[in-house]
């Protein structure tokens, strides 16, 4: 006779499961974010790895450099043009500060009017708000100067890390094989095959995104005529990968750009303009290059987008899509956890006998 586990231990199993990967998530970031950041990397360079091998006789270290190199100068062209065009706009700061104090005028006379709020007081607010944020300011310095010197320690683990998984990816898969028995053994090829698949294709999809996005906004920045519209036009197209979220804040970021150097009218053809490619955005090209390539539901992804912000902040919010859609083929090929895959993927309606006798239970007839 076999005993089922009843429903209540179950569930406290899945809980404890839950609570200690969130707990090594967070007290592991240091080691996981750029590890999880090198095998994504890896699993997108490992087919131009392959070719190299096969087709140039590259040996396994001078074909992991060479892709090395590859995602080191693709990533270096991309600092380097936001850079550069971070460069024209300090050049124009002292002509941004003077339409900021023009604008803010205009701001502070509408307040007058409008709440008999007099100016003076207005003015006393502000210098006691700016106090504040002066005697803050060495602290934030410091800060920021953590942070960068931080976030390059972060992209050399990265580097690192994605040449020794390249470098030693057979012995990796072979320990993932030798970890079950050997009748699941072509199971674990198969899960293995499908995330490196899915993957690939879902980190393509996201560049693909992002250039097909910036192209856009530059060029409807540019027909608008506002300044900086390549440097804003990228940083739409970057911010956009971040589902939601991002958009919102290359928008912001636009607009209070925009209304300091063009003035207000110019900002309803902006706000149009993102609103459009928002639209064709979500309706044609993230369902045709990357939806299409990873099935997860809305619902899940904004929960995981919020997850990933409270456990490692910006980057848990990019590698969170990447890491559901591999856990969902984990999930799909596993027996016992395929109710978790199912919801974490999209609605598929199926109108078979069951579905067809609950939506008439649902549904009663008149």
């Amino acid at each position: 006779m076999i005993k089922t586990t009843p429903f209540y231990t179950r569930l406290a199993h899945v809980l404890i499961s839950i609570i200690c990967l969130f707990y090594l998530a967070i007290i592991g970031q240091t080691l996981i974010a750029p590890l999880i950041f090198a095998f994504l990397f890896a699993l997108l360079l490992l087919p131009f790895a392959n070719v190299l091998e096969r087709k140039f006789k590259f040996s396994r270290s001078l074909s992991s450099v060479a892709v090395l190199a590859t995602l080191v100068l693709g990533i270096s062209a991309i600092v380097y043009l936001l850079l550069n065009q971070l460069s024209d706009l300090t050049n124009d700061l002292p002509a941004f500060k003077a339409q900021l104090l023009q604008t803010s005028t205009q701001i502070q006379d509408w307040i007058s009017d409008t709440f008999h709020v007099n100016n003076s007081e207005q003015i006393n607010y502000i210098n006691s708000a700016t106090s504040d944020a002066v005697s803050q300011g060495t602290s934030l310095l410091g800060q920021n100067l953590l942070s960068v010197s931080s976030l390059m320690l972060f992209l050399v683990f990265i580097f690192l890390y994605t040449f020794f998984i390249l470098l030693h990816r057979r012995i990796l898969l072979n320990f993932l094989v030798s970890l079950f028995n050997d009748k699941h053994s072509e199971t674990v090829y198969e899960v293995v095959s499908n995330i490196q698949y899915i993957v690939k294709k879902y980190i393509v999809g996201l560049f693909l995104q992002m250039l097909i996005v910036s192209i856009l906004a530059c060029v409807s920045f540019e027909i608008i005529g506002i300044k900086y519209a390549f440097l804003l036009g990228l940083i739409t197209g970057i911010f956009n990968i971040i589902p939601y979220i991002g958009i919102l804040v290359a928008t912001l970021l636009t607009v209070l750009l925009t209304f300091s150097t063009m003035g207000s009218t110019t900002v309803l053809f902006v706000l149009a303009t993102i609103f459009v490619i928002h639209l064709i955005d979500s309706n044609y090209i993230m369902p045709k290059i990357v939806g299409s390539k990873v099935k997860i539901n809305t619902l899940t992804a904004l929960i995981g987008l919020v997850l990933g912000e409270l456990i490692w902040g910006i980057k848990g919010m990019f590698l969170s899509i990447p890491i559901i859609a591999i856990f969902k083929v984990v999930f799909d090929r596993v027996e016992g956890l395929k109710p978790w895959g199912y919801v974490l993927g999209e609605d598929e309606y199926v109108a078979t006998p069951e579905v067809i006798a609950v939506e008439e239970i649902e549904t009663p007839k008149e």
